[in-house]
């Protein structure tokens, strides 16, 4: 009998055998080269695997990712991408300082995959704790996810741990500095004196930042090739250290102040090369820091010394603040500065003249002065039994007149007989209240005085001729002649006739 044939595989799907120590292993084909992989604990996972491998191949990507152990550590990636990045940043010198003086120590012995949010996190509280600046922080992260995506797209990290980073630790990294804060020239005849202090051609360049917004880079890289006085426009297309920091190049206004300056310096210098020539005997140009020595010198001598007023404060930042002070366009300020968006020439914009018009200042109106009213002062407690001095005046001028008091009578005496129709009885004994401070008496204390605390009120003064049918405990108008102080009881009672008297 034959032996049946063994049927025969499809080419390109790959293999699955079983190894001699009882596992199991893949074999597939990519890139015309045979790779295998064993180590895999059932038939099962070998199939996952093989129809993972294949799936990416199709797909156009590498087959399975480097294992984790086998990739080198960040200390032996990093210094190949900042070579690169030095290439095409210009700030490529200083990332790689920072890498190596700040990042490095916390992240240098780890392999990519062992890096997550965590670690992240502990790094960020670390330089928080070290005193560091929290944009300062938030720069070193920048760094760091710009060296995970570079990894990520050569296939050597399988994720960036620096992006999408939750809330609470990007709240870690929120600036303190107010950028409204910032100080600047604020009056142009300041302007004039520092440019008069400086020496040549540090006064030129000082022109140059304070009248026309340029970077301190910028104005040392300028060439008068690409400045054209007929015109009045700056071409700024590079920096000290190579390309712009907004990559773009930009034209720039010459304006009224800056252009005799210019023509004069033109003329000096012959107008060829750089506008700002190299202070260096080696012909290299200087770094920005150098301006800056002299710029607190003058800035001491001529008593404008303030804490934070740098070069930049003082010609780039003194730009954009009298550029907005004048009423000019921001949306024109933000192509002049190089801004990428409207929103960082923004911080400028609490400097505009008509921020609040006259009309916004108007809106709310109340008078809150004291002029033309009485200023009293607030009873805090319900019921305060304290009064004003001047009440004792009005007590005297209303004394005998209708007050707030219920059946109370004002004190009056009889001018001629039978004036009272309905007399009550002999006369009752004088009240203490009666009593002046000559008799022995309080002077002006009412005996409707704890009445008149409760509030309580009485109808109108009743006319001086009235009938027996009136309301009865009515007050009664005290004669102007009468110097007695009597109370006289005044209404209608039932079953009282007349005494004839």
């Amino acid at each position: 009998m034959s032996e049946k044939r063994r049927k025969r595989r499809q080419w390109g799907n790959g293999s699955i055998d079983r190894a001699a120590n009882g596992t199991w292993k893949i074999r597939w084909c990519e890139a015309g080269k045979r790779k295998t992989r064993g180590g895999l604990r059932s038939r099962d996972d070998a199939e996952r695997v093989l129809a993972k491998v294949l799936g990416d191949i199709a797909q156009g990507r590498s087959g399975l990712p480097a294992d984790p152990a086998s990739i080198p550590k960040l200390g032996e990636l990093a210094p190949d991408y900042f070579e690169r990045r030095k290439r095409t940043h210009r700030a490529g010198f200083e990332d790689a300082s920072r890498w190596r003086k700040h990042v490095a120590p916390y992240f240098e012995h780890l392999r990519p995959a062992q890096v997550d949010a965590a670690r992240v996190r502990a790094f960020i509280e670390a330089k928080l704790a070290q005193k560091a600046n929290p944009a300062t922080v938030r720069i070193y992260i920048a760094l760091f996810s710009a060296l995970f995506a570079d990894l990520f797209e050569r296939g050597i990290a399988q994720s960036n741990p620096a992006r999408g980073l939750p809330r609470s630790t990007m709240r870690l990294m929120r600036s303190t500095h107010d950028p409204r804060t910032t100080p600047f020239i604020e009056k142009l005849a300041d302007v004039r004196r520092i440019y008069l202090a400086l020496p040549e051609p540090l006064n030129v360049a000082y022109a140059i930042g304070a009248l026309a917004g340029l970077r301190t880079g910028e104005v040392f890289a300028l060439r008068w090739q690409h400045v054209d006085l007929a015109t009045r426009r700056a071409h700024v297309r590079e920096s000290v250290r190579g390309p712009l920091k907004d990559k773009d190049s930009r034209m720039v206004p010459i304006l009224d102040a800056l252009a005799p300056i210019l023509a004069a310096w033109k003329l000096k210098t012959g107008g060829e090369g750089l506008v700002i020539p190299p202070l260096r005997c080696d012909g290299e140009k200087i770094d920005k820091s150098t301006p800056g020595i002299y710029l607190r010198a003058a800035l001491k001598r001529l008593g404008l010394t303030r804490a934070g007023l740098g070069w930049y404060e003082a010609t780039r930042h003194t730009f954009a603040s009298q550029w907005v002070m004048a009423g000019a366009s921001i949306e024109k300020l933000k192509e002049i500065l190089g801004h990428y968006s409207v929103v960082m020439t923004e911080r400028y914009a609490h400097l505009r003249p008509d921020l609040f018009p006259a009309s916004d200042l108007g809106t709310i109106r109340v008078d809150l002065s004291s002029a033309g009213a009485e200023v009293v002062q607030l009873r805090l407690k319900t019921g305060s039994s304290r009064r004003k001095a001047n009440r004792k005046g009005a007590e005297e001028e209303n004394n005998g007149q209708s007050r707030p008091v219920s059946r109370v009578l004002s004190p009056r005496t009889l001018s001629s007989a039978g004036e009272a129709d309905i007399p009550l009885g002999p006369a009752l004994p004088q009240a203490s209240s009666e009593r002046t401070r000559e008799r022995g008496g309080q002077p002006h204390v009412l005996p409707y005085l704890l009445l008149l605390q409760v509030g309580l009120a009485v109808p109108p003064v009743s006319p001086r001729a009235r009938c027996a049918l009136t309301a009865p405990f009515h007050p009664c108008r005290r004669p102007s002649s009468d110097r007695r102080r009597r109370f006289i009881f005044c209404g209608a009672v039932p079953r009282v006739a007349s005494a004839g008297r």
